[in-house]
């Protein structure tokens, strides 16, 4: 395994033979090494801001392979979190091969088939995240640039939902403000006639 990675980190320009012949190798012994697959996904992500560009890509590259191939399994994309704040620009280019290769391997059609899987769900929440309209967006406009727009729609349908939710909370709110306000001046208004009774009838007395 080291080894593989060590001829990914060259730096040279692989071919898509080698690639293609590398995966199918190690796709027959999946059982084997998806495992250490998975440690290893864990250990270069941690590690991509030390590689550089050339280097980058070749793993990307490599593990956008191993996934279409599903030597390597999916909830590995639950290592990734995909945030403005937790993103450098070198995990960026990672995201960026590793999702475009996906497309080139299994098509846009499937791939969104893939990340939209039921049961997987829980996996993907930290790359296609839900947890703040401001993640979203960062997500939606992250995978638009790269041109893979085409995945993110249930994000799109999603954020609309919230703005509307929001909108539908925020109404409630200026209406009661509203109606406290008509209240607020009807006890005015009531306090002052009140006044002006006790006024009148202090006068009324002075003069008898």
């Amino acid at each position: 395994m080291h080894n593989v990675i060590g001829v990914l980190q060259s730096g040279e320009d692989l071919s898509p033979i080698l690639w293609t012949f590398g995966a199918a190798v190690l796709h027959d012994q999946q059982k084997f090494y998806q495992e250490n697959f998975d440690k290893c996904f864990v250990q270069q992500y941690s590690m991509i801001h030390r590689l550089e560009t050339n280097k980058l890509r070749n793993v990307a590259k490599f593990f956008a392979q191993l996934l279409a191939t599903d030597a390597l399994p999916w909830h590995v994309l639950a290592y990734i979190r995909l945030t403005e704040e937790y993103t450098t620009s070198s995990s960026r280019i990672f995201i960026k091969i590793l999702f475009q290769e996906l497309a080139e391997h299994l098509g846009v059609r499937l791939l969104n088939e893939r990340l939209n899987n039921p049961t997987m769900q829980q996996s993907f929440e930290s790359i296609l995240p839900t947890d703040k309209p401001k993640n979203t967006r960062f997500a939606i406009n992250f995978f638009t640039s790269i041109g893979l727009g085409g995945i993110t729609e249930n994000l799109r349908r999603y954020l609309k939902n919230m703005s509307r939710l929001i909108m539908q909370e925020q109404k409630p709110v200026s209406r009661s403000s509203e109606s406290d306000g008509s209240s607020s001046e009807s006890e005015s208004d009531s306090s002052d006639s009140e006044r002006d009774d006790h006024h009148h009838q202090r006068k009324r007395r002075r003069r008898t």
